[in-house]
Parts: C-alpha cells; sequence; structure tokens
C-alpha cells in the first residue's frame, strides 16, 4: 500500500515500521535517498504512522535526518545477516542503544466529531522516534513467528524486505502491485518475443 504526500510516493509494503524505514533505501534505482531533507523525513514519519496525523515535527533538520539513516543502515544490516544467516557487526549494538530510549508519550484527544483520536503528550524528539523504530526492530528480531515470514523481494531491482503473512507463505513479492506487476509484464513481453510456440 502506497501513499502520495509532498513531492514522493511513500510505500508500506513491508509489514513493519522498522521495515518501511528500511524500504526508503531499498530501491531508490539512483534516485538519490528519498530521506535527504529534514522536510521529507517528517513527512514519512507521519505517513508511516510513527506519529499522529497533524502531529507537530517543527524539530526535524538534518541531525534527523543522519541519525535516522544511521539506523536505516544498522537494521538493513541485521536484517540481511539475519535472511543470509551471518553476523551483523555493530549493528545489534546500535539499534539495542536506540530502542532503550524512551518511546514518544500517547493520549487520547477529542477529535472534532468528538470521537477519541490517538496524539501525543508532547511534540516528539528525534530519540524518542528513533526508539520507537527501533523497538519495532527489536520486536520483530525476537519474534520468532514473525521472523519465519521474513523475505527479501524476488523482483528485478528491488530490496525490500516484508513479512509474508499470506496463506501457505508463498508471497514472492514486497508487492503484487508494484514488483508482481513488473514481473508479470517482464514475463508477458520475454513470451511475447519468442513469438509462438510449437
Amino acid at each position: 500500500m502506497g501513499t502520495r504526500k509532498g513531492s514522493r510516493d511513500w510505500r508500506f509494503d513491508s509489514g513493519r515500521l522498522c521495515l518501511d524505514l528500511v524500504a526508503t533505501g531499498a530501491d531508490a534505482r539512483g534516485a538519490g535517498d528519498p530521506l535527504d531533507r529534514a522536510d521529507l523525513l517528517a513527512d514519512w514519519l507521519t505517513a508511516a504512522g510513527a506519529v499522529p496525523r497533524g502531529t507537530r515535527l517543527t524539530g526535524v533538520d538534518g541531525h534527523w535526518l543522519t541519525r535516522f539513516r544511521e539506523l536505516r543502515t544498522a537494521v538493513d544490516r541485521l536484517l540481511t545477516a539475519q535472511l543470509g544467516g551471518r553476523g551483523a557487526d555493530g549493528a545489534l549494538e546500535r539499534v539495542n542503544a536506540l530502542a532503550a530510549g524512551a518511546p514518544p508519550g500517547l493520549c487520547a484527544v477529542r477529535a472534532r466529531n468528538g470521537a477519541l483520536v490517538r496524539g501525543l503528550s508532547t511534540e516528539p524528539d528525534c530519540a524518542a522516534l528513533l526508539a520507537a523504530v527501533a523497538r519495532d526492530a527489536v520486536e520483530l528480531l525476537t519474534d520468532p513467528a514473525a521472523l519465519a515470514g521474513l523475505r527479501r523481494c524476488e523482483g528485478d531491482d528491488c530490496r525490500r524486505v516484508y513479512l509474508d503473512t499470506s496463506r501457505g507463505r508463498r508471497r514472492r513479492w514486497c508487492s503484487s502491485e508494484v514488483c508482481g506487476n513488473r514481473e508479470r509484464v517482464a514475463r508477458h513481453r520475454r513470451r511475447h518475443a519468442a513469438g509462438p510456440g510449437p
């Protein structure tokens, strides 16, 4: 599933917040880092659900960008190690250190229609939001059932890691609509180029 916000098309096909962060660097295809400006990071944090819609993120700056990209790299290294069965020097310590921080405080607030909606008790700082994403990574990496569904997309030029929650765990792509559709189109072109069969 994707969402259009600002000047970026954010996709949230991975099934977890930490995987969606890693996905921001997984298939840039030479287009540059999607998290290259503070306003885009603030936009991604909101679109990903790390903060409730309408949350003011006025403190996001270059320091935040550096820290979130470092977390993205550490989680990516841990996932790659998990899928390949090898270690990821230093990445686990970095993720654990960030996860030890306090995530943003939650509160219930009344919306205009009177319904209770999730809000934050204060404007979150960088450390709190890093803690929320890092904790999600720790929860994923320590959950055997979730780890059993961890997959890397089989699509050409896609490195996304996702949770396969499909029946029978036979999902091959991070998104059937994006990578799956590309594969179906490529397969059709190959068949068409080969000409009619015998």
